[in-house]
């Protein structure tokens, strides 16, 4: 059964793509730090898209064939990238914001100046409503900008059609050949009308017609999944998230029983979540497998601190442990995977930094006793996903289950892991959920969790002098998981919070609540 196969591969999600993109849109990604919001921003209206690297080839532009190119950059990238000036010649709608207006600006004869000022910071806009652009939008408003650059001499052909009382140029246009500049980020909540100008170009620029839907998507991947797997079996590591469920409804309707559903449980879940597991799918059609492999991974992860090295042994042992599981069931010919965009995102690409290995991107194996994997979900955003698994029929208290990563409450231990320590924080991690839940806050923050540190400090319980685990909590709200800001848990909530599990939970005696934003952190803590 063993065949080694190359991970970049993914036939099945290319296959639904290619079908599905009569109207797509490429995203030149010059590097920054949320260059990435911008897709999802256009997939909010509709129409999809796909990020890649401006070092991208010339020819392979044109053979994707887009509607439209937006090139996106901004001041993290230090520097102004080149790109084929070939572009410019493909006769198609262009965007440029922020580094892409200044590399559009040059091309055409325009000059750019820098300046010391690196900050974002709001800048109110004037606007000229004659252009398409800006149509259908008030005369001036807020918008979010970097001031490391700035264009000082509009390129001939080109007008101003956007400036403010001490910028004279924040947005250019040259209308005939459709080619669009702006400096400030409309994909930014910061900015005010943004997913209106966005539209504007999409729409009445590009001629978008928005048929991006999670139903067409369902559909086209029903139809490729059959088609690829054919009468083989299919074998799919069933986590309880939200990705891995939604991926578990999607090969169910379209395979059936050829699907094993593998339920590792590897001892880093929530407290009862193993059964909760096992509970949510007891009603679905599928071959359902519960491996409780909890010591075998924490022998695997003994002593071992650093958090890259966690999730790729962690990786690891989740192929190990289905190739375990796929020799019982027998043949078994493809691996799904519920791996989505943010992952691939934050895994790093092209000049991107590597925020973190996810499980189900870089912390892979090089070789795996599957004929191919299949990532039906890698193309989707969170909420694409979370959309998907309604069309698809799954009970909205999964589809909108609290965020959990893969490697569980491995990634939020700080330093080497045990079993006291898993329990520890599995007793304050339901603590902290309950009061959430019983303040009725639970919809309103978006992900929330505990982070048992690595630090002790100095305590006193019932008169006697303690030295035990500071813990963390974590909460944020965010529409997309790209950027979040804390969560402001009112401090009578909070207090409650601290006291139930200093008093409870065991070997904690001091509690601190995070609140940074991403960025400039992470919203785990590893």
């Amino acid at each position: 059964m063993t065949c080694n196969i190359d991970l970049k591969k993914f036939k099945v999600g290319k296959a639904v793509i290619a079908k599905m993109k009569n109207q797509f849109v490429l995203i030149l990604d010059l590097g920054g730090r949320n260059n990435q919001l911008i897709a999802r921003r256009v997939r909010e209206c509709n129409v999809y898209c796909e990020v890649h690297p401006y070092t991208i080839p010339l020819e392979k532009i044109k053979k994707l064939n887009p509607v439209g190119i937006i090139i996106i950059g901004d001041t993290s990238s230090n520097k102004l990238r080149e790109i084929d000036n070939g572009i410019w010649e493909i006769d198609v709608p262009i965007l440029g914001i922020s580094s892409g207006m200044h590399l559009m600006a040059r091309a055409f004869g325009g000059s750019i100046s820098s300046s010391n000022d690196d900050e974002y910071c709001e800048v109110v806009a004037s606007f000229d409503n004659s252009s398409t652009l800006f149509d259908g939008l008030p005369s001036c408003g807020r918008t979010w900008m970097s001031r490391d650059y700035y264009v000082d001499t509009t390129p001939d052909n080109f007008d101003t059609i956007a400036n403010s009382d001490d910028i004279p140029t924040i947005s250019i246009q040259d209308s005939s050949r459709k080619f669009y500049g702006v400096q400030f980020h409309p994909e930014i909540s910061n900015t005010e009308n943004g997913s209106k100008i966005l539209r504007n170009f999409l729409y009445s620029i590009c001629g978008c017609v928005g048929d991006w839907t999670m139903e067409s998507y369902a559909k086209a991947s029903i139809d490729n999944i059959r088609k690829t797997v054919g009468n083989k079996r299919v074998l799919l590591a069933l986590s309880g998230g939200v990705d891995s469920s939604v991926a578990a409804a999607l090969l169910s309707k379209a395979i059936g029983d050829q699907l094993s559903c593998i339920f590792v449980d590897h001892g880093f879940m929530r407290k009862n979540e193993g059964d909760e597991v096992e509970d949510a799918f007891a009603d679905w059609d599928i071959n359902l497998v519960r491996v409780n492999a909890g010591e075998r991974f924490l022998n695997r992860l003994s002593g071992i601190s650093d958090p890259e090295t966690k999730r790729k042994i962690i990786g690891e042992e989740f192929i190990r442990v289905f190739e375990d599981e796929a020799r019982k069931i027998g043949t078994v010919d493809f691996l799904v995977q519920g791996t989505i965009y943010p992952d691939v995102i934050e895994s790093g690409a092209g000049d991107a930094a590597l925020i973190k290995s996810h499980h189900n991107v870089g912390g892979l194996p090089d070789h795996v006793e599957f004929k191919e994997i299949i990532e039906p979900l890698r193309q989707l955003f969170k909420d694409e996903v979370r959309q998907l698994g309604l069309v698809l029929g799954l009970d909205e208290r999964l589809v909108f289950r609290q965020p959990f990563p893969g490697p569980g409450l491995a990634i939020r231990i700080i330093g080497d892991i045990t079993f006291e320590k898993l329990e520890i924080l599995r007793e304050a991690d339901f603590i902290f959920r309950d009061e959430i839940a019983k303040a009725s806050l639970d919809k309103q923050i978006h992900q929330y969790f505990c982070v048992l540190t690595s630090m002790r400090s100095v305590g006193v319980t019932k008169a006697q002098r303690t030295y035990d685990y500071t813990l963390a909590l974590r909460g944020v709200v965010t529409n997309d998981f790209m950027t979040a800001d804390y969560a402001r848990i009112p401090y009578d909530v909070l207090d409650k919070i601290s006291k139930r599990i200093v008093n409870e939970a065991g070997s904690i005696n001091r509690i601190v609540y995070d609140i940074t934003s991403k960025p400039p952190s992470t919203i785990e803590w590893e």
